[in-house]
């Protein structure tokens, strides 16, 4: 299947199929969920996406999510919120409670990705690391660069990124052109590079219970 990251970052995403569970997701994960989904033979799931841009807007995330809740329950057996925390300060976990539906553990995609255990001990040394995911590296100019004003103020790179000293490219999948494209996303942050194979982490440890 084709899917357009402009796509899900702008409109998100729905696939119905009938199937008794539902996945709502960030945009940001639609391939990867979808890639577990075949992996897996998870053919109980179906899978609507969120605009992947709430990313950089979080304060639109817990509303997103419940308007899509009380939407699809009513045709499903079982909702499964496919974020963590995201930046909402609590109110997604709050809301997901209020609703009765269960969402991922973790503060954000990165901490997922990794692990969440094996990330909070990382990022207690890693306070200066700038993390990204395939998604994020295909979609760097439009997530970080624009948002920030840097395609417009260049010269506001170090104001924001001078206390980084890193970026770290968490990698879901073996791709060696993202490899590249992500090595260069560091230089245009004047940051070193690092690349961690994550794979799906405790995504996919998280929806093998759905």
């Amino acid at each position: 299947m084709q899917i357009e990251d402009k796509v899900l970052a702008e409109q998100g995403l729905t696939l119905q199929t009938g199937a008794k569970s539902l996945i709502i997701a960030c945009g940001a994960l639609a391939r990867e969920i979808l890639a577990l989904k075949e992996m897996n033979g998870w053919n109980h799931m179906d899978l609507t996406c969120l605009p992947a841009i709430y990313h950089v807007h979080p304060e639109k995330i817990t509303d997103a999510v419940q308007n899509a809740v009380l939407k699809h329950k009513p045709n499903y057996e079982r909702i499964f919120v496919a974020y963590a925390d995201c930046g909402t300060g609590g109110l997604l976990q709050a809301k997901c409670d209020e609703l009765g539906v269960e969402m991922i553990e973790g503060p954000h995609c990165y901490s997922f990705f990794e692990g969440n255990a094996a990330f909070a001990i990382k990022s207690e040394d890693e306070f200066t690391a700038f993390y990204l995911t395939d998604f994020l590296v295909r979609q760097f100019d439009a997530f970080i660069i624009k948002p920030m004003g840097l395609d417009r103020h260049p010269e506001l790179r170090d104001m924001y990124f001078g206390n980084y000293e890193k970026l770290v490219y968490q990698a879901q999948i073996d791709d060696p052109a993202l490899t590249e494209k992500a090595k260069d996303c560091a230089a245009r942050l004047g940051l070193a590079f690092e690349r961690r194979f994550t794979g799906y982490g405790d995504l996919e440890t998280a929806l093998a219970k759905v």
